[in-house]
């Protein structure tokens, strides 16, 4: 269902992404922001499973300024060097790279930002400063607490897991007091509950918490 294309951020720097297109006429488009594993087999998945929804999937390869290509599995040496990767990135060239991927989804209409663990707070990001941004759902984005005091400027939700270690509880009430104008939601898991390839993996949270998203996306993007 899916390809590899090339972006063009507007610093002139090309990044791949992979992108995924419904079988008829688009809703509109999403796109998929990765975790610190890049886009793997599993972002790849979440892709084409918007794409099947009806929408124009578009995953921006968000190391390729720093390791092209980069793509990993969830074991504990994959982790260490998905952190490690993503400590060498630029804040204000990912935001470019995710401008840029918010640009080629808009081919299909409005556009919508899902995005997971760092792509999470990069979800909440694009809200924040991106144009062209229609709704965005953030997942177990450890850096959101950081910024909350930043108004998203299009309809956003968060999902948290009760049971996340790399993200207080504290902090999800931090994000709750500060932006009423954001619904949170906090579910019965820990970090990573919507990845069906990793342990921390919890169907019913993952289920609604994406049948929340499709409802979401539905009402502000198509």
């Amino acid at each position: 269902m899916g390809e590899t294309i090339h972006l063009t951020a507007e610093d002139g720097v090309k990044i791949s992404a992979y992108v995924a297109k419904p079988a008829g006429a688009p809703r509109g488009g999403i796109v998929v922001l990765q975790e610190i594993f890049g886009v793997n087999h599993h972002i790849r998945a979440v892709a084409d499973r918007y794409a099947a929804e009806g929408y124009l999937a578009v995953a921006p390869a968000l190391y390729d300024r720093v390791q092209p290509g980069y793509e990993s599995g969830y074991e504990q040496p994959d982790m260490q060097a998905g952190v490690a990767t993503r400590a060498k990135t630029d804040p204000a060239k990912v935001l470019l790279d995710v401008k840029a991927a918010v640009v080629e989804a808009s081919k299909a209409g409005k556009v919508g930002v899902v995005g997971y663990c760092w792509g999470g707070t990069l979800a909440f990001s694009a809200a924040v400063n991106i144009p062209g941004v229609a709704a965005a759902s953030g997942y177990y984005g450890a850096g959101i607490a950081a910024m909350c005091d930043h108004a998203p400027k299009a309809p956003t939700i968060l999902h948290f897991g009760e049971t996340d270690h790399s993200i207080p509880l504290a902090d999800v009430e931090k994000i709750k007091a500060a932006r009423s104008d954001v619904q949170v939601f906090v579910y019965g898991a820990g970090h990573g509950f919507n990845c069906d390839e990793r342990g921390a993996y919890h169907k019913d949270s993952a289920d609604l918490a994406r049948e929340r998203t499709y409802e979401f996306f539905a009402k502000h993007v198509g």
